[in-house]
């Protein structure tokens, strides 16, 4: 299959083009190389992968790249509630008009994988989240996210997908990520200091959310139309729980209770994977092996990179 992923260069989208591959995709990458091109470049070996250097906002770019594609992974955004808030007129810009012009391209008759997030649904009043929870989001990235789910299930045959935060080692790794910035902390100024620590949120490894993407794409004739949450209930858990995990694996890390500060998407809820469970898929990297992996990797890292993701 001819696969198109927008994005592509980002943090999900690097972990999930080598997996394309090694299952005998031909994949196209489309990216504007906000964060550089290095993450890709083991890739151009590959006699199955193809670049495009364009922006979701070029309708006339996105028309071309999509023309030969038997589906779209649509992973271009800005990613966060700090990212969107910082460059609001842009990140509309990306994830609404970028999603339109993705919609009014392809229209009907190819699939389209969406990489939504869970910040579509604000506060949640009912005990356990599911994909019929209304969504009622409270940030622009929520906000963005929402509509774009809007416009490319009106318009194509789409699959939702409202990921869990991800976590762990991507060749475009990003710290600004709750459990990423967590081990970098951790491991290079022993201390966490956290608030709503009894707050409840749920992950996801990077590898993970690749492998559900790659199961959307080789079912997207069963699929298309319908929303998942993406994740695993074993990885519902509060953030003072992922803190003891990552003491665990960190010794000597001290965890303090921050004296304000507070999640502006209100997430504080148990989601419920059922639905993307009953099609056979489960996580295969818990948080300690993800946290592992990372206490491998972020003491080599001397710098935290500034929030503006543009790709998830």
């Amino acid at each position: 299959m001819k696969i198109l992923v927008t994005g592509g260069a980002g943090y999900i989208g690097t972990t999930l083009v080598p997996l394309l591959l090694e299952h005998g995709h031909q994949v196209t990458v489309l990216d504007s190389l906000r964060f550089g091109i290095e993450p890709l470049l083991p890739l151009f070996r590959h006699p199955r992968f193809a670049f495009v250097r364009a922006d979701v906002r070029d309708r006339q770019s996105l028309a071309e790249a999509t023309r030969n594609a038997d589906a779209i992974v649509h992973l271009a955004a800005i990613v966060g509630y700090p990212a969107c808030a910082q460059a609001p007129a842009e990140a509309t810009a990306i994830n609404v008009e970028g999603s339109g012009n993705l919609a009014a391209v392809v229209g009907r008759g190819r699939p389209v994988v969406l990489a939504s997030s869970g910040s579509c649904y604000g506060a949640v009043s009912d005990a356990v989240c599911t994909e019929d929870t209304p969504l009622r989001p409270l940030t622009l990235y929520g906000q963005t996210k929402a509509q774009a789910e809007t416009l490319l299930l009106d318009r194509c045959d789409a699959i939702v997908y409202r990921l869990a935060t991800a976590f762990g080692v991507s060749p475009r790794l990003r710290l600004d990520l709750l459990i990423n910035d967590f081990v970098y902390r951790a491991v290079h100024e022993h201390r966490l200091t956290v608030y709503e620590g009894q707050h409840r949120r749920t992950f996801l490894h990077v590898l993970d959310v690749a492998r559900a993407i790659l199961l959307a794409v080789d079912r997207a004739g069963e699929l298309a139309g319908r929303v998942f949450n993406v994740g695993d209930e074993r990885h519902n858990c509060t953030k003072l729980e992922m803190c003891r995990v990552i003491q665990q694996v960190v010794p000597g890390v001290a965890v303090e209770a921050a004296a304000a500060g507070e999640d502006p998407d209100r997430r504080d809820y148990t989601v419920s994977y059922a639905r993307i469970r009953a099609l056979g898929f489960e996580s295969t990297i818990s948080l300690a092996e993800g946290v592992r992996e990372l206490a491998r990797v972020v003491p080599w890292i001397a710098r935290r990179e500034p929030f503006g993701n543009a790709s998830p």
